[in-house]
């Protein structure tokens, strides 16, 4: 069966209360936590059960949501995306995306992103989706850029961790861009 939020390798869906154990996993790790937020003190296993529970059940706000990425062979939950500030006045949306570390330079980011992408600009008409990547992850930098997003701006020194302030590189992509590279009939 085909569906519009299968892409190659991966599959969004909505988070379920049974994810609590993989979202605790993933914030052992501290990088896996700066990169979608913070890094926070330890939380309980109730306390994720509570959070994981409180997200399957929340409805979008407006086009602002949260999503599981899932990868199709396993159906194991390998990450999790979700959009903000999305302005459907303006036609701009921010996203945030977390891969867990023992799944991350397997395509699942580049798929999870596309599919997101063809979605917001496809379906719901936006026009432009920005993205905030840490100036020293380079990886993300590459992965944007392979996907079509333009540099837009750095803001310099504008996250504080780990003890000194960081870049924080502004990336964008146009509706227009993203159907030169991947046409929405082809999707």
């Amino acid at each position: 069966m085909s569906t519009f939020w299968n892409g190659r390798h991966v599959r969004l869906r909505g988070v379920e209360p049974e994810d609590w154990q993989t979202f605790k996993r993933f914030d052992e790790h501290t990088e896996h936590q700066r990169s979608v937020d913070a890094l926070r003190p330890p939380r309980s296993a109730e306390g994720y059960r509570v959070w994981s529970a409180e997200r399957a059940k929340a409805e979008p706000a407006g086009d602002c949501f949260m999503l599981g990425i899932e990868e199709l062979r396993s159906g194991r939950l390998v990450g999790a995306l979700s959009t903000a500030d999305a302005d459907p006045r303006t036609g701009r949306f921010h996203y945030g995306i977390g891969i867990g570390a023992e799944h991350h330079r397997k395509g699942y980011a580049a798929d999870a992103v596309v599919l997101l992408l063809r979605y917001m600009f496809g379906e719901r008409r936006y026009h432009k989706c920005e993205a905030g990547v840490y100036g020293y992850n380079e990886a993300s930098l590459a992965l944007h850029r392979r996907l079509g997003f333009v540099e837009e701006g750095r803001l310099r020194d504008h996250e504080f961790f780990a003890g000194r302030h960081h870049d924080l590189v502004v990336m964008g992509m146009t509706a227009q861009e993203f159907a030169q590279r991947h046409p929405f009939e082809e999707l």
